[in-house]
């Protein structure tokens, strides 16, 4: 079982940093290893809402696809997927702290053929992974790069 949970403190109000960061469109810009993020059907965003991602993790191209199964706007996105070598939950959590955002990132999982072997591995390089990732997005926030 791998569960990593990160997090950071964005200086840039919670609306802006989750409707940003829970935006599929935005993954590949923030996510270092996300290489495409296709939402099927169109907005709005919500329970069942489906997202089809094109990722590299371990030196694998891995295509998977998220469902949103628990959703409240600028608040907690938990999206989930079944298949693939890596059944995975990723669950994002937004509170206000001070004029600035928390935001966490928690991934979990239970990983199954080659991901399995190399289970031992995948916890700290997800942790570093995902780490340098909220500090991308927390760069592109702050500094106004990533507006709408």
């Amino acid at each position: 079982m791998v569960n990593v949970r990160c997090e950071i403190l964005i200086q840039r109000p919670r609306t802006v940093v989750a409707e940003f960061a829970t935006d599929p469109a935005n993954a590949p810009t923030w996510y270092a290893n996300i290489g495409t993020a296709t939402h099927r059907g169109g907005p709005p965003l919500g329970v069942g809402t489906l997202v089809d991602f094109g990722a590299r993790f371990m030196g694998r191209e891995l295509n998977y696809t998220y469902e949103f199964v628990r959703w409240v706007p600028d608040t907690t996105l938990v999206m989930r997927t079944a298949q693939g070598p890596f059944p995975m939950q990723t669950t994002y959590t937004f509170s206000d702290e001070g004029t600035g955002t928390r935001m966490s990132l928690t991934n979990t999982g239970e990983p199954a053929g080659f991901s399995k072997i190399a289970g031992f591995l995948m916890t700290p390089m997800m942790r570093r992974a995902m780490s340098k990732d909220l500090l991308k997005l927390k760069t592109l926030l702050e500094s106004g790069a990533a507006e709408h």
